[in-house]
């Protein structure tokens, strides 16, 4: 869509134009292809250049720095950036506090605006960014392109949902009364996204904050450092103002760890492991000297996340959606199935059929679009490493099991299938994060039902079958916060399937929804007795 001049006049016209998903990218148009592969050449000659911190529009350097490099190249330098410690965190709440002062009483309008020009540059330089992606986490062309599309649509749709929310009210005026219900900003919030959407939901996090008000302090992955400061060479080319958004990349234990205890951090967005994300909740829960509200917490915790097979199902359908929630970016995705639910009519020929179709999966270097390639680091290299250990002796090894020894030293690991798992092993109950896939056998429905449910996660499931009554039963026992019926368990769309989980996955903040903006606000209803005043 063309740059949107918002007016409060036009903000309905606005509303009534409909969101629409970004499309994907097809890669086997020649164009397409060609263009993807000058966009690899272009950003190629552009790798390993130094990026600064950005702290309320100045430019800062550090004598540490954080080096992104390549996983399918660990050599190849991707990016060298400053290095943010914790003597930069009053530094850089103080420029957000400074930047809130006027930017929470910038009119919704302009804030929007902005949203849907940033929308409009990311659109324009969709190749260019993919290719990023693919150099620096690993993706593959498609999977970057989907990347790049969820954050043009996070865009997009939280300006419509900012612009929406501005105009509900109370559902009763009072008689004698004019009420009003409005949805203000927070304050000064963190944004600490993960390594595996590093636009999508760095982006998206970031902006929901920003377009309700907020200003941020944006701490990304020490993993995908890059994506972060091409996006934010966007907001600053399309003049966001100095200090709504203040990149400052850093170690967690460090950068991180202070941000979140800072007195005046109204609220943390995060996405990312268990571990850290209770830690930032039980830190965020202490009240520090200073202080004067209670901490907001929006929490992505990750997954381990089930397909159910049954005897009904399609087969083929069934095997075809497995291997895509497993392996797709490497089983890299909190949504990813983990696991594969079979009833034991089925299990022998849908072992059969999925080590077949797994098989002809081609992994290697993402800049030649293949369709698995590294994990993300080398200590995630060693952790996979160590489950497909356990695995072996929790189950029977159907197919892969070991790394792939490359010349580039990349951090290949082979797609991995392990059957006759128990449901109470620890690579069925643990997120492992990798392509490792373990198979269940179940007895009957209610025992499927039962072993998903048996983890601490709750984020995504999937159930395969031609019964109606099965899936009714499963829209309502099976306790995750994104269920998928006869499809796939991975690639959520914003505005259809809003998306985060219960239980340990999170705080079922429902990015990509109708209520994700209203974690980015606070209510403030307003009474006013009529005739008291002149008009």
């Amino acid at each position: 869509m063309a740059t949107l001049n918002i007016t409060p006049s036009s903000a309905s016209t606005v509303l009534s134009t409909p969101f629409v998903n970004e499309a994907f990218v097809d890669f086997t148009d020649a164009g397409n292809k060609r263009a993807m592969e000058e966009a690899l050449a272009t950003v190629a000659n552009s790798l390993g250049r130094e990026y600064d911190i950005i702290i309320g529009g100045k430019h800062l350097q550090t004598a540490k720095k954080i080096v992104s490099t390549n996983p399918a190249r660990p050599e190849q330098v991707i990016g060298i950036h400053q290095h943010a410690g914790v003597e930069h965190v009053d530094e850089a709440v103080k420029a957000a506090q400074a930047a809130f002062a006027t930017w929470s009483k910038t009119p919704v309008e302009q804030r929007v605006d902005l949203l849907f020009r940033a929308a409009d540059v990311i659109r324009e330089r969709k190749f260019e960014l993919c290719a990023w992606l693919t150099y620096e986490v690993g993706k593959n062309w498609a999977e970057s392109d989907a990347d790049v599309a969820e954050t043009i649509d996070f865009l997009e749709f939280y300006g419509r949902e900012a612009l929406r929310i501005q105009q509900v009210q109370p559902p009763i005026q009072f008689p004698g009364e004019r009420n009003q219900l409005r949805y203000i900003p927070l304050g000064v919030g963190a944004v600490i996204p993960p390594w595996n959407f590093p636009f999508a939901i760095m982006a998206g996090m970031t902006a929901a904050a920003i377009v309700c008000g907020n200003t941020v302090v944006l701490k990304p992955s020490v993993d995908s450092p890059t994506i972060a400061s091409k996006f934010m060479e966007i907001m600053e080319e399309i003049g966001l103002p100095d200090g709504v958004i203040n990149l400052c990349q850093g170690e967690g234990p460090e950068f991180g760890s202070a941000l979140v205890a800072h007195p005046q951090t109204r609220f943390i967005a995060f996405t990312g492991s268990k571990a850290v994300g209770l830690d930032i909740h039980e830190r965020a829960a202490k009240t520090q000297p200073g202080q004067i509200f209670i901490k907001r917490t929006i929490l992505e915790m990750g997954g381990k996340d089930a397909i159910l097979v049954e005897p009904d199902s399609d087969l083929d359908a069934a095997v075809e959606g497995v291997v895509l929630s497993a392996f797709g970016f490497n089983g890299q995705k909190c949504s990813a199935c983990s696991r594969a639910i079979v009833n034991e009519s089925i299990y022998d020929a849908f072992c059969d059929k999925l080590v077949a179709r797994v098989a002809r999966i081609k992994t290697g270097d993402p800049v030649e679009n293949v369709y698995t390639g590294p994990v993300i680091s080398e200590r995630s290299y060693r952790k996979v490493l160590d489950y497909l250990k356990i695995g072996k002796e929790e189950g029977r090894l159907l197919i892969g099991g070991d790394a792939i020894e490359t010349e580039s030293g990349g951090y290949y690991i082979a797609p991995t299938v392990i059957a006759d798992v128990a449901p109470t092993a620890r690579i069925v109950l643990e997120e492992i994060f990798g392509p490792v896939l373990a198979i269940i056998k179940s007895r009957s429905f209610d025992e499927s039902l039962a072993i998903a449910n048996n983890t601490e996660y709750g984020l995504t499931g999937a159930v395969y079958t031609t019964s109606r009554e099965k899936l009714t039963r499963a829209a309502e026992e099976f306790h995750v916060g994104n269920l998928y019926f006869n499809r796939k368990c991975t690639g959520a769309m914003v505005g259809a399937h809003p998306f985060g989980g219960f239980n340990m996955s999170g705080t079922d903040s429902k990015a990509g929804g109708p209520d994700y903006l209203l974690l980015f606000t606070q209510a403030k209803s307003v009474a006013e007795k009529l005739g008291t005043v002149s008009e």
